[in-house]
C-alpha cells in the first residue's frame, strides 16, 4: 500500500477543495494518506514519503505563495528526485502559467512528474475535481 503525502496551501478554499479531491482519489486507490496544510508539516517529514502530491494556487505574478509554500517547496525540492510526484492548484487571473513554471522547476531539478499537473480556474468545477481524484489515484498506484 502506498503512503501518500498531500500538502497544500490555500487562501480562499479553492486549492483546499482540490486537495480533498486528490486525497479521495488516493484513498479510493487503496493508499494511506496524510493531508496537511503546508504550515502543519515540514519538508523533512514530507521527504520521508515516496509518493508526494503538492498543491498551491497561483499568486502574485504567476508564482507560488511566497511566505509559507515557496520556502517549504524550496527546502523539499532537493529531496524529490526518484519520488512519485504530482502537483495541482487553482488560479483566478492570467492564463495559469504558474503551474508550467512550477513543473519546469521540478524538471530542472531532475524530478519527473508521475501525472500531468491539474489546474482549476477559481473554485474547481466537476471536471477539475474529477481530474484531482484521478491525480490522487495515479500517484497512489505508481
Amino acid at each position: 500500500m502506498a503512503k501518500v503525502a498531500i500538502v497544500y496551501w490555500s487562501g480562499s478554499g479553492n486549492t483546499e477543495a482540490m486537495a480533498q479531491a486528490v486525497e479521495e482519489g488516493a484513498k479510493a486507490a487503496g493508499a494511506e494518506t496524510s493531508l496537511s496544510f503546508v504550515s502543519d508539516t515540514s519538508a523533512a517529514d514530507v521527504a520521508a514519503y515516496d509518493h508526494i502530491i503538492l498543491g498551491c494556487p497561483a499568486m502574485g505574478n504567476e508564482e507560488l505563495e511566497e511566505y509559507e509554500f515557496e520556502p517549504f517547496f524550496a527546502e523539499l525540492l532537493p529531496n524529490l528526485a526518484g519520488k512519485v510526484v504530482g502537483i495541482f492548484g487553482s488560479y483566478a487571473w492570467n492564463q495559469g502559467d504558474w503551474i508550467e513554471n512550477w513543473k519546469n522547476r521540478l524538471t530542472e531539478a531532475g524530478v519527473t512528474l508521475a501525472a500531468d499537473p491539474v489546474k482549476a480556474y477559481s473554485y474547481p468545477d466537476d471536471e477539475a475535481l474529477a481530474a484531482c481524484k484521478a491525480l490522487g489515484e495515479t500517484i497512489a498506484k505508481a
